[in-house]
C-alpha cells in the first residue's frame, strides 16, 4: 500500500501543501478554522502520519527538548523532570533526560549529544560550575535555559527559587519553637560555589542565626544530598556529645535520612530534635513524623523553563539580572518542627 503523503492530504482537503504544513506544525502562519477542519479530516481519513525525521532535517530542529539533571533517582529531580515533561507535552514536545551524576564530563557529554541531535531547546539543571560546559554552550547556536541552579560561568536565562529566603523561613521557625540554636546540614563542600542552591540555603541559615544573635561557627555540617549517606552522617552526628537541638537540612532527602537515624537512636523528633528540610518532595508528607520543609512552585518553574526555551521573544538579550526569574519560597509546616 502506497505511503500517504502531504500532497495527498492537500488534494483531499482542496488546499495547498503549505497550508497542510501550517496545520500540522501549528504555524508559522494562521489557518482559517474551516480550512483547518478540512485538513484535519483529510489527515484522519487518509491515515496520514507526518515524517518527523524529514521535518527535523528541513527545519534543523526536532520536537525534542533535552533535559540534563544531576541525578533523576533523587525525588526532587525526579519530580522536576516530571513537571518539565508535562509542560513540554502541553507544547507538543517530548523530553529526553540525561543524568550528569554530578560529573563535569557527563554533563558535557549530554550537552554535546542533545545539541547534536538538534533538540528544539535544552533545559540544564547543572551539577555545578563548569568552564567546559560553558564553553560547549557558547559553541552551539542553541536555546538553553538553566533551571534550579545558575553556575557563575554559564550566563544564560535561568529559572530558580528564592533559596536564601526559604532557608531563613525554616531557620526562624525552628528558633521560634524555642530551640537554643539551629545547626545546618549542608552539602559535601564546606564552601559551595556561587549559584549553588545549597550555598544559598547555608546563607539563609546564617542570616537567620545572625538576626537572632546566635553564632554559626562549628554548627555547619557536611553530608551528601541523598538519604542513605545522610542517614550515616546522622548516626554519627546525633550519637555525639554535641547533638544539635534543631537541624535545618539542605534537602528533604537528607532530612529523611536524619529522621531514620534519629528513630534508630531512639531520639524523639521533635521533642529532642526539631528537623526541617528543603524542596517539599511528595514523600515529605509521609515521613514519621511528617517533615516540615520549604517549597516552591515546581510546576510553574517547569512551565516557565519550557516557555523560555521554546520562545525566542522571551529570551531577548538583556543584562544578567533581568534574565533571572526567581520564584518565591514558602514554609510547609508539619510535625517534625514541633507544630501539631
Amino acid at each position: 500500500m502506497a505511503k500517504v503523503t502531504r500532497d495527498d492530504v492537500a488534494r483531499r482537503a482542496g488546499t495547498s501543501t503549505a497550508v497542510v504544513s501550517y496545520v500540522i506544525n501549528n504555524g508559522p502562519r494562521p489557518v482559517a478554522p474551516a480550512t483547518r477542519e478540512r485538513v484535519l479530516a483529510a489527515i484522519k481519513e487518509l491515515g496520514y502520519r507526518p515524517d518527523r525525521v524529514a521535518q527535523a532535517m528541513a527545519s534543523r530542529r526536532t520536537d525534542l527538548i533535552g533535559l540534563i539533571v544531576p541525578d533523576a533517582r533523587q525525588p526532587f529531580f525526579a519530580e522536576m523532570a516530571h513537571a518539565v515533561e508535562q509542560a513540554a507535552s502541553e507544547r507538543g514536545k517530548m523530553v529526553l533526560v540525561g543524568n550528569s551524576d554530578y560529573a563535569d564530563a557527563r554533563e558535557v557529554h549530554y550537552l554535546r549529544a542533545f545539541l547534536g541531535m538538534r533538540v528544539a531547546g535544552l533545559i540544564l539543571v547543572s551539577q555545578g560550575p563548569s568552564e567546559t560546559a560553558a564553553a560547549e554552550i557558547d559553541a552551539w547556536d542553541a536555546r538553553i535555559v538553566l533551571l534550579h541552579r545558575r553556575p557563575s560561568p554559564i550566563d544564560d536565562v535561568a529559572v530558580v527559587t528564592d533559596d536564601v529566603g526559604g532557608a531563613q523561613l525554616a531557620t526562624r521557625h525552628l528558633l521560634e519553637h524555642g530551640a537554643p540554636y539551629v545547626a545546618c546540614l549542608g552539602g559535601t563542600e564546606q564552601t559551595p560555589a556561587e549559584g549553588d542552591p545549597v550555598s544559598d540555603h547555608i546563607e539563609g541559615w546564617r542570616r537567620a542565626m545572625t538576626e537572632a544573635g546566635l553564632p554559626t561557627e562549628g554548627r555547619l555540617f557536611q553530608s551528601p544530598y541523598n538519604r542513605y549517606d545522610a542517614y550515616k552522617v546522622g548516626l554519627e552526628l546525633l550519637a555525639g556529645p554535641d547533638r544539635p537541638p534543631a537541624l535545618v537540612c539542605a534537602t528533604d532527602d537528607q532530612a529523611i535520612g536524619i529522621l531514620r537515624a534519629a528513630r534508630e537512636l531512639r531520639i524523639d523528633v521533635p521533642g529532642e530534635l526539631a528537623v526541617a528540610g528543603f524542596d517539599d518532595v511528595k514523600e515529605a508528607a509521609l515521613t514519621d513524623p511528617p517533615l516540615t520543609t520549604v517549597a516552591s512552585d515546581r510546576t510553574a518553574m517547569a512551565r516557565a523553563a519550557v516557555d523560555l526555551v521554546l520562545d525566542d521573544a522571551l529570551r531577548v538579550t538583556s543584562p544578567r539580572r533581568e534574565r533571572l526569574k526567581v520564584y518565591p519560597s514558602r514554609l510547609v509546616v508539619r510535625r517534625s518542627c514541633g507544630c501539631h
